[in-house]
């Protein structure tokens, strides 16, 4: 019986029958709060609204032929306690029945119904206010990866900066240094020079300035000048929004430097790809030229490069 007033509950209450069932057994007759428990935590299977077959033997809200113990004789046929048979004292059994379990009024369905809806509201609002933390906490596990993903990155492009600061100061010294040996090789030239021609007489080394003839004529002179070997290069780059970027590199740096350069100090979209294109005369640089250094691209001592799009 109070099997049957649990379903009974919940099918006033406005359940399926079949959850109502599923309910009901899965719970193993627990009361209307159990099984109210499992519809909410179960609402969203997907085999929820399929039918409800009891198990062999096993009839909801009775008990089947197949299921009873054939060694336990079935309560109606026990004799009662002052030895009679139940079939022979209807009377006293409809008494017991009456005394045990009466029926419900109208009036008390309604008031269970309501307090059982009411019990049902306050599941549902805990079981939202659980799912609410539960976003909550994924939300801040989101933002929390999201930041160190956003430091990691930093830490990269920070690495990566340095990696090009060190570079670029590796080649400053390397150029001093060269510019040194330079100089001195020009003093060593200068003291053979002057420990060469200091045993000759004094009218001759006077005289050797102008033994040597005047000066010839810029017009008489034979080849010209050499051209000036310039170690540096001004880059000047105009950027896809109007903008220009302006930095100096060294001579013999390939051009893919400036495309780095480009990638960290521009404004484009990260990932988007570009090219440099010299605009007169108009040349577009391709992979193979972002290897060769700007020198020998004819970028030496100042250029102007574009970005466009691929």
């Amino acid at each position: 019986m109070a099997e049957q007033t649990t379903l009974d509950s919940l099918l006033e209450m406005g359940f399926d029958r079949n959850r109502a069932e599923k309910a009901v057994a899965h719970t193993g007759n627990q009361g209307i709060e159990r099984a109210m428990d499992w519809l909410m935590e179960h609402e969203g299977d997907p085999d929820i609204d399929e039918p409800y077959l009891p198990p062999v033997g096993n009839v909801l809200g009775g008990t089947g032929t197949g299921g009873s113990d054939p060694q336990q004789p079935s309560p109606a046929a026990q004799p009662t306690a002052e030895g009679t048979d139940p079939a022979t004292d209807g009377s006293d059994q409809m008494i017991h029945d009456g005394d045990t379990k009466q029926p419900m009024t109208e009036e008390e369905k309604r008031e269970q119904i309501k307090r059982l809806e009411e019990l049902m509201r306050v599941k549902q609002e805990e079981r939202r206010e659980r799912e609410r933390a539960e976003e909550v906490d994924r939300e801040k596990q989101r933002r929390r990866q999201g930041q160190e993903l956003l430091q990691v990155k930093q830490k990269l492009q920070e690495d990566e900066m340095k990696k090009m600061v060190d570079l670029r100061q590796r080649e400053k010294n390397d150029d001093k240094m060269a510019k040194q040996r330079v100089r001195d090789k020009i003093a060593r030239d200068r003291e053979e020079r002057a420990l060469k021609f200091g045993g000759s007489s004094s009218s001759t080394a006077l005289t050797s300035p102008s033994a040597e003839g005047p000066p010839s004529s810029p017009t008489s002179q034979g080849p010209p000048p050499a051209k000036k070997d310039y170690n540096e290069c001004r880059i000047q780059v105009r950027m896809l929004d109007g903008s220009a970027l302006t930095s100096v590199f060294k001579a013999q740096e390939p051009l893919a430097a400036v495309r780095v350069y480009i990638q960290m100090n521009g404004n484009a979209p990260e990932g988007q790809d570009f090219t440099l294109l010299s605009p007169y005369p108009r040349r577009v640089y391709t992979e193979l030229d972002m290897e060769k250094p700007l020198q020998e691209l004819g970028l030496v001592p100042s250029a102007v490069l574009v970005v466009a799009k691929k």
